[in-house]
């Protein structure tokens, strides 16, 4: 039985926040995943801890923690892609990512090799 657009949109918000809670010591406020054609679009709120929102107030602190967030999901990216093969039995062709220090949420968009949103069950 195929998994739902909905059920896999709903599984990967959940194994995401854990994911982060394990690999980075604390997770998001909330979690919004969409499946779109080839993509997932993950959208994590309230990712930056309090000193993070201070330090961000700088250019250089802004940079900073861009900076160093980055390398902290770059580093656990395998895992991540490990994630989402598993949930949508489809290969990822490429990820992206970005925080946000204005609003202090992250974006990751996953690439998929087909169009997951076709396969899926209604």
């Amino acid at each position: 039985m195929s998994k739902t657009k909905g059920s896999m949109e709903a599984e990967i918000s959940k194994v995401l926040t854990q994911w982060e809670k394990d690999y980075l010591g604390r997770g998001s406020v909330s979690v919004k995943t969409d499946i779109l054609r080839d993509m997932i679009i993950v959208n994590l709120l309230g990712v930056l801890t309090p000193a993070e929102h201070s330090l961000s107030k700088t250019k250089e602190g802004m940079l900073s923690i861009k900076r160093i967030r980055a390398d902290l999901i770059e580093s656990g990216k395998d895992g991540l892609i490990d994630i989402i093969s598993s949930i949508t039995g489809e290969e990822v062709k490429s990820f992206h990512t970005d925080v946000s220090t204005t609003t202090g949420e992250r974006v990751m968009v996953f690439k998929l090799t087909a169009n997951l949103e076709k396969k899926a069950a209604k």
